[in-house]
């Protein structure tokens, strides 16, 4: 059976979210900023660009850069909470008759 999550408790939880959310907000600043730049360049250096170039490049750099934050910020929330060492990983115990899990480094050549 797992172990109490340290999101389990209130004040911890709600830090947090706190900086996680905070961490969004950076990134969310960052992503505009980038966008920015890059659709200034793009302007500058092209010549005859269709608006829905800008359009395309401003939605794709944007949802890419804002999706990679969200994730990693969930990384970094679970990491950083020690929700992570709460999980119990109980599928090493499911099948007892398996091999033990390969050595790379006891490995040797074969001929």
């Amino acid at each position: 059976m797992p172990g109490p999550s340290p999101l389990d408790d209130p004040k911890k939880a709600a830090y947090a979210w706190a900086r996680y959310r905070r961490l969004m907000r950076f990134m969310f600043a960052f992503t505009v900023v980038t966008v920015i730049v890059a659709l200034t360049v793009i302007y500058t250096q092209v010549e005859n660009v269709s608006p829905h170039f800008f359009i395309a490049t401003a939605l794709g750099i944007g949802f890419s850069m804002l999706l990679m934050s969200a994730l990693m910020g969930l990384v970094f929330l679970s990491s950083g909470t020690g929700h992570d060492e709460s999980v119990e990983n109980s599928l090493d115990d499911l099948d007892p008759q398996a091999p033990p899990p390969f050595d790379h480094r006891k490995a040797r050549w074969k001929d």
